[in-house]
C-alpha cells in the first residue's frame, strides 16, 4: 500500500506515519529525515540543501522531489509500498509528485488526512515546546504555520478528493484511538483491493 499523510503542524502526522509504516511493513519516506540524512552524508543533494539552509531559504521543490524519487525507487525494490510524510505542501508539489510517481508506477493508493482543529494543534505544540524546550514552537510561530497550512492545503485536499484517493480521519483522539481509525481506513482499502491510481 502507498499512502501520503496530510495534516496540520502538531497533529501527530509523524507519529502516526511511523506507526502506519510499521503496521504495513513498508518504508516511511519522511522528507525532513531525508534532508538531514543527505546533509549529514554530504551527498550532492545534501550540499545543495546546505546552501539553501545556510541562506535561510526554503529547499526548492526539484531538490525535495528528487530526494523523494530516490526513496521511492528504493521502496519500489521492496515491492511493499511506502508511507510518505512531508510532501506535498503545495498543489504544485502534489502535481509534480504525481507525475514523478506515475513514471515510476508508484502513485498513491490513499491520501490520508488527519483532521485536528487549531485549538488542539496549539495546545499540543505548546505542550511539546514545554517538554522539549523548543524555541520555534511559540504562539506566533504556531499561528503563522497554521495560516500557511490553511492557505495551501485546501487545493491539495480537493485535488486528491477529485482523484478519489482522499480519506479523512479524526485526529483529535489519543494516539491509540487515531491509530485504530487509520487501521479502519487502510484495512477497508486493502480489503477492497483498490488498484493504485494511474
Amino acid at each position: 500500500m502507498r499512502v501520503v499523510m496530510i495534516a496540520p503542524p502538531g497533529a501527530g502526522k509523524g507519529t502516526q506515519g511511523a506507526l502506519l509504516a510499521a503496521d504495513l511493513g513498508v518504508p516511511r519516506i519522511a522528507t525532513g529525515d531525508l534532508l538531514r540524512d543527505h546533509v549529514a552524508r554530504r551527498t550532492a543533494i545534501g550540499q545543495a540543501v546546505r546552501i539553501h539552509l545556510d541562506h535561510g531559504r526554503l529547499v526548492p521543490d526539484d531538490i525535495v522531489l528528487e530526494m523523494v524519487r530516490q526513496a521511492m525507487v528504493a521502496a519500489q525494490a521492496t515491492g511493499r509500498g511506502y508511507v510518505l510524510d512531508g510532501v506535498p505542501r503545495t498543489i504544485a508539489q502534489a502535481r509534480a509528485g504525481f507525475d514523478m510517481a506515475r513514471r515510476l508506477d508508484m502513485t498513491i493508493d490513499m491520501a490520508l488526512h488527519l483532521r485536528v482543529d487549531d485549538h488542539e494543534v496549539r495546545r499540543r505544540m505548546l505542550a511539546r515546546a514545554a517538554v522539549e524546550h523548543r524555541s520555534d514552537d511559540t504562539p506566533e510561530v504556531i499561528d503563522r504555520r497554521l495560516r500557511q497550512y490553511h492557505s495551501s492545503t485546501p487545493p491539495i485536499l480537493d485535488w486528491y478528493g477529485r482523484r478519489g484517493v482522499l480519506v479523512s480521519v479524526d485526529g483529535m483522539g489519543t494516539v491509540d484511538k487515531v491509530r485504530d481509525a487509520i487501521h479502519g481506513a487502510t484495512g477497508a482499502l486493502t480489503a477492497a483491493a483498490v488498484a493504485p491510481v494511474a
